[in-house]
């Protein structure tokens, strides 16, 4: 087992955990600066939420070419995506060959399921334990371990009981599963759901659909880029990405700035109808902000969208169960979708809801509901994550004196920037709770919050510090200030994975404060502002 020399060097400079997006950009970032450093990641390859999500429809829902890293324009130059919003395939050999081009792979650990994490504050290190007790020490550590990681299942009783074929959309088997003439249900609806929903509706012999509650959806519209719009496409990245650090979200979509009720109606549905028609996010993200605080104009906006689900789905009845009544358009995370909704015109698919016709529990056979039971070969579980927290709960981290993060953030996390919490230095939680990179388009976020992290390591070893931890008073005000942007947003009030809300997860019924609500230019202001200030809010020792 590794732990520090006498005199408490540590075995690494500096150590990821986890081989996503950000994991890989972050080791690429240390490695440029000369430290010692490794990344431990669960999996047996490279790819974060692209090497776990396997299953059939899985794709980004970001445009490609802002999907990518900007940090290497060769590597811009040379790879090419094959369509405006790629397929997981896809996006993995990106990964891949990202960890190949800039040789990352030797410093990477897999197969390392990491169980806790342990701060020891005399010798100023950390040891990091995996499930088969190997152990290394660090001065510095990263978590990257994926804000949509935790999956979750369905808590009715007999999950386990099924002979056929199961499992979660996040562990889909990298071999092929058999989908021909199956009997298939898909227990759940949200982005998951919709996605592998509409890919195996013509595939499969017959398809069952148990919704809690219905997402708003909204087209995806996807379509490959030949090589004349591939050609703009690289002409024009400067442009594209400096768009994209100019909006709330990261996305080239900007939000119109227009008051609401002063644009005439039949103005607004002409451009709600351009919308629905466009390309991506623009259909959520380019709409009048006011559809984001003003009930009146949400419930304008959801009713357009509700005429379009009626337009597509030829039972009148199954139309309304599809159709959401418990929020409105945009206020929980919006589903992109193909064909999603003409998939319920088929024979073939069958809408259950659990609210009409309760699952009771799960059979040897299949599932048994209020009406019966009902037989199926294979169960897909498309029941969503313990979003952004869930992966901290997983994992055990203790700070000085013993604290649990686990403890700390029971009633909800406690950050200062979403990127350290104190008592526990000389960690940074990329990507964590309360950080802009969690409400922005993913790999435009992390640059920002791995580039912070990086020059603030370039900062410690220039200073010769060797401890940094966020002091209690930056971090309550850090909180204060998530909470502020939480007040008038129509998304405070609906429960979903933005709010900390999850059935499947116990103490999960409750708001909690995740995510900056700022936009990314406010984050990324702030943060460079903390880093010229001597980064202020964080007590540095040498």
């Amino acid at each position: 087992m590794a732990v520090p020399s006498q005199n408490g060097t540590p075995q690494y400079e500096a150590v990821v955990i986890g081989a996503g997006v950000c994991g890989i950009y972050m080791l690429y970032r240390l490695l440029k600066l000369g430290l010692n450093a490794t990344l431990l990641e669960r999996g047996s390859d490279a790819g974060g939420t692209w090497y776990w999500n396997r299953y059939p429809g899985a794709r980004f829902d970001s445009e490609s070419y802002t999907y990518g890293y900007s940090f290497s324009k060769e590597l811009l130059e040379e790879w090419d995506w094959s369509e405006h919003f790629s397929g997981q395939p896809e996006t993995f050999r990106y990964l891949q060959y990202v960890v190949e081009k800039f040789q990352l792979r030797d410093h990477m650990q897999f197969d390392c399921n990491v169980q806790a994490s342990t701060w020891d504050d005399e010798n100023q290190v950390w040891t990091v334990r995996m499930e088969d007790r190997r152990e290394v020490t660090t001065r510095f550590l990263f978590t990257a371990i994926g804000m949509l990681s935790a999956a979750t299942m369905p808590r009715y009783p007999g999950v386990d009981r099924f002979k056929g074929e199961s499992f979660h959309t996040y562990y889909w088997p990298s071999t092929p599963v058999e989908l021909e003439g199956k009997r298939v249900a898909v227990v759940g609806t949200g982005a998951t759901g919709v996605q592998v929903i509409s890919e195996i509706a013509d595939k499969v012999g017959d398809l069952t659909v148990f919704q809690r509650r219905p997402n708003w959806c909204a087209p995806l519209h996807n379509g490959p880029i030949d090589d004349e719009e591939q050609a703009k496409i690289k002409a024009s990245y400067d442009e594209i990405f400096a768009l994209c650090k100019k909006t709330p979200g990261s996305f080239i979509h900007q939000p119109d700035r227009r008051e609401f009720k002063e644009v005439p109606r039949e103005e607004r549905l002409a451009l709600w109808e351009k919308l629905y028609a466009s390309r991506g996010f623009g259909v959520w993200l380019s709409n009048f902000r006011d559809i984001f605080m003003d009930e009146d104009a949400n419930a304008e906006y959801s009713e357009f969208i509700a005429g379009k689900i009626r337009e597509r789905v030829n039972d009148p009845v199954v139309a309304e169960k599809l159709i959401p009544k418990d929020h409105g358009f945009g206020t929980r995370r919006v589903p992109l979708e193909t064909k999603y909704y003409e998939a319920y015109n088929r024979d073939n698919v069958h809408l259950k809801d659990i609210n009409e016709t309760p699952i009771v529990e799960g059979t040897e056979k299949g599932i048994l509901t209020s009406e019966g039971e009902l037989e199926f070969d294979l169960i897909i579980y498309a029941t969503g994550f313990d979003a952004i927290t869930g992966a901290f709960d997983r994992m055990e981290f203790s700070g000085v004196d013993g604290r649990r993060l686990n403890d700390k953030w029971a009633d909800g996390p406690i950050t200062y920037l979403g990127l350290q919490t104190h008592d526990f230095p000389n960690l940074i939680t990329l990507a964590g709770p309360q950080s802009g990179s969690v409400s922005s388009n993913f790999p435009r976020g992390i640059e920002d919050a791995v580039d912070w992290a990086a020059n603030l390591v370039a900062y410690l070893k220039e200073n010769g510090y060797h401890r940094i931890e966020a002091t209690a008073e930056a971090e309550d005000e850090w909180v204060e200030t998530i909470k502020s942007y939480y007040e008038g947003l129509l998304i405070a009030n609906t429960k979903s994975w933005f709010t900390g809300f999850n059935s499947n997860v116990d103490g999960h019924d409750k708001l909690r404060y995740l995510i900056f609500w700022g936009g990314a230019p406010k984050f990324r202001e702030r943060i460079t502002e903390v880093a010229e200030n001597g980064y202020d809010g964080f007590s540095l020792e040498k």
